[in-house]
């Protein structure tokens, strides 16, 4: 059975398989390249196309010739490619700032690639892509269109070079997103399909820049225009544009019947290049999948989207993630990672001082770190987490649900946001219940979910630990930065779940308004993406928790009913028996409406289900208070003559909007002319005692002639 190297397009040329250098940031060095040689001859891949966007003379100074060092380079690596049996093609990208009708110009990029030729390259490339459309005045007056003057060059610089057998070129519009009006009526790509020699192929990386799906049907339709099948350039793994961003999951969403339709197919992966074992390795395997014929079994229970018979991805990952585990156990250099257990059975450790032994720890000392080895469950975690562009692997699907289940349901972990809003040190959390409690099975099956949850967080961590203790070190300080990240948010997570179980005091990390610079993601351009209306809509994790929109209005007499509802409501949540025969509170015959509120001293808060909260005052609290017989010293009442009372329902999951009320309320109070305000509770109502605190304007003090069992928090005025 032929491999992949030898499969025929229409019985011309081989199939191209193999990957494209082509993406923003650091080129690899010449030592990974000759690397990448030996995989793609031990996996079966036949090219390399030499393309960094960021070699200076491949691209911003293209005119440039090499130095007698860079061209001993150069040389030795088209002679490494030739060893290996990978076609070296030799990629080019003129168009930033070339005049296509100047000779000038044309015989500067002959030169520059005449130069190459002699170093041993054979086949070439031109790349258009990322440029400007807009041609300059001499250009126009020479050529009818842009696509005229691409393909004028690129056919005189072909021809020039003899008509290798292996020519590509880069279109402008590389993709079906930048074709307008579509890909059939592009006049740019039908001027570059009847224009360009037969012999010169044309890349094409589908339906989008980053295509998640490319069918047969699409390609059948460029190629009808190209008049030539073309050569997918694959971004699929590239992660050059998000660099927060890795890809270790399959090659995937591309069938094998695009195989015969095609010219081939080249990858161009993530920027780190040890990151990119998978990526390549998979792709082979999907290039072999044919070519080996026969149905391969599918495991449909694994969730493939594609009823692809020839290639399973997952099959493809596993195969790849056992060979890259192999990689991750070989020592790149010596020493190399200290106490591994086996390391530790097979030999003694080295002593430099005879009357000493190696530190034993007592008893009740911590023990001694050993790192556990690296396992291919590790590894498939690891590309879980960083599975593909429009993807997350599946144990990443389930942390995200899993945090948005116990996030939503936390009433039955008791959790309330406004007693957790901004913690303190010394702050202690304490729960408060929902408007309807929760049933026993409701709050077992959250701790349950919630320990499942901080199992997988664990396993990350135990990933994480594993992965820096690996003996190659090369792959890792390539994956170092993203493994970092991902074992923090995780972590964040992990704390978050805890705190809404009343397992921990709230972090400060996550509920602290001011949190330090390691505790968020994002820099400027997060926040330029979270101040653009789209942001978010393409998030990969499809059901995230909605942000409420509340709204603030001022109260009026039809208010009363459900003023008074809330008020029921809240007060039966924080009842306890001794609470039930006291007398009632200042407050609560304020928000039972037995004392109606001060003109423009009433605000309402509103959801989109109704109303959920409330803030109202009394500018002068003396008279109501004799109502009930509570009388406070002379001194208190001059300093603190007005009563506030506020109530928010749980529903409420931010803290934001009570506190935007009650400061729109105390401006009401100061217009007034009063000095200071305060309202009283009960000290078994830690949710309002810690929300008043956490205000910061309100303490608590003491006011002769008011009963014992009632807590007094004020504020002044000033």
């Amino acid at each position: 059975m032929s491999e992949p190297g030898s499969r025929t397009r229409s019985g011309t040329g081989r199939f191209i398989s193999g990957v494209v250098e082509g993406f923003y940031g650091r080129p690899w060095t010449m030592e990974q390249r000759t690397e990448l040689f030996k995989r793609e001859q031990k996996w079966g891949l036949n090219t390399y196309l030499y393309a960094p966007k960021d070699d200076y003379k491949h691209r911003m100074y293209w005119r440039d010739l090499y130095s007698a060092e860079e061209a001993e380079q150069l040389t030795a690596l088209i002679s490494a490619a030739k060893q290996h049996e990978v076609e070296f093609i030799y990629a080019i990208s003129p168009g930033l700032d070339i005049t296509f009708s100047n000779p000038r110009e044309v015989a500067a990029l002959k030169k520059k690639l005449d130069q190459v030729k002699g170093f041993g390259c054979s086949s070439f490339s031109l790349l258009f892509d990322d440029i400007e459309s807009e041609m300059c005045p001499a250009d126009r007056r020479t050529f009818g269109s842009f696509a005229h003057a691409q393909a004028a060059v690129t056919n005189e610089v072909y021809r020039h070079l003899g008509e290798p057998h292996s020519f590509l070129f880069c279109p402008t519009d590389y993709c079906a997103a930048f074709c307008t009006p579509s890909v059939s009526q592009s006049s740019y790509l039908h001027t570059v399909g009847q224009t360009l020699l037969p012999g010169i192929d044309v890349l094409w990386t589908g339906p989008k820049v980053v295509s998640h799906k490319i069918s047969v049907e699409s390609i059948e339709e460029v190629s009808a225009v190209l008049k030539r099948p073309p050569v997918i350039w694959d971004n699929i793994h590239a992660n050059d544009y998000d660099p927060q961003r890795l890809f270790l999951g399959p090659y995937k969403d591309r069938p094998t019947d695009l195989i015969p339709k095609l010219r081939g197919v080249l990858t161009n992966p993530n920027c780190e290049f040890h990151s990119n074992f998978v990526a390549v390795h998979t792709l082979a395997t999907w290039c072999k999948a044919a070519a080996d014929g026969g149905p391969r079994d599918v495991d449909m229970a694994g969730g493939e989207e594609e009823q692809d018979w020839s290639y399973s991805p997952q099959k493809a990952l596993s195969l790849a993630l056992t060979d890259w585990l192999q990689e991750f156990m070989t020592a790149d250099q010596p020493g190399g990672p200290r106490r591994l257990k086996k390391e530790l059975c097979d030999e003694e450790p080295m002593q430099t001082d005879m009357s000493e032994g190696p530190y034993v720890p007592g008893p009740e000392e911590n023990p001694l770190y050993t790192a556990e080895p690296l396992t291919l469950d590790d590894l498939e975690l690891l590309s879980e987490l960083f599975y593909l562009p429009y993807e997350h692997g599946a144990t990443a699907r389930t942390m995200l649900q899993e945090l948005d289940w116990l996030q939503t349901d936390s009433r039955a972990a008791a959790a309330d946001p406004l007693t957790s809003a901004t913690p303190s040190d010394s702050d202690q959390r304490v729960p408060a219940g929902p408007a309807h409690s929760p049933t026993a099975g409701q709050t077992a099956e959250w701790r349950r979910r919630a320990q499942q949850f901080d199992d997988m967080c664990h396993a990350v961590v135990q990933m994480f630990n594993r992965l820096s203790n690996a003996p190659n070190r090369r792959i890792l300080y390539d994956l170092y930065t993203y493994i970092c990240d991902i074992k923090s948010g995780v972590g964040l997570a992990r704390a978050y779940v805890k705190t809404l179980g009343g397992r921990a005091r709230a972090s400060a990390q996550l509920m602290n308004d001011d949190p330090e610079p390691w505790g968020f993601r994002g820099g400027l351009s997060g926040e330029f993406q979270r101040m653009l209306p789209g942001h978010g809509n393409r998030d990969l994790f499809r059901h995230p928790p909605t942000t409420a929109v509340y709204s603030i209005r001022p109260y009026c007499p039809e208010d009363k009913m459900e003023l008074q509802r809330i008020s029921r409501e809240m007060r039966r949540e924080g009842e306890d028996e001794a609470s039930v025969t006291q007398p009632p509170l200042l407050s609560d015959c304020l928000s039972a409406g037995e004392i109606s509120p001060s003109p423009q001293c009433g605000l309402v808060l509103e959801d989109e289900i109704g109303m959920c909260g409330y803030a109202v005052a009394l500018t002068d609290a003396k008279s109501a208070a004799a109502k009930i017989q509570r009388a406070a010293s002379e001194a208190f009442s001059e300093d603190f003559p007005s009563l506030v009372s506020v109530q928010v329902l749980p529903r409420v999951a931010d803290p934001a909007p009570a506190r935007r009320m009650i400061g729109q309320l105390l401006s009401s109070i100061r217009i007034s002319g009063s000095r200071g305000v305060f309202c009283d509770l009960r000290p078994s109502d830690r949710r309002m005692l810690e929300f008043y605190s956490r205000l910061g304007s309100f303490r608590a003090i003491q006011a002769g002639g008011l009963p014992g069992d009632v807590v007094i928090m004020a504020a002044s005025l000033p």
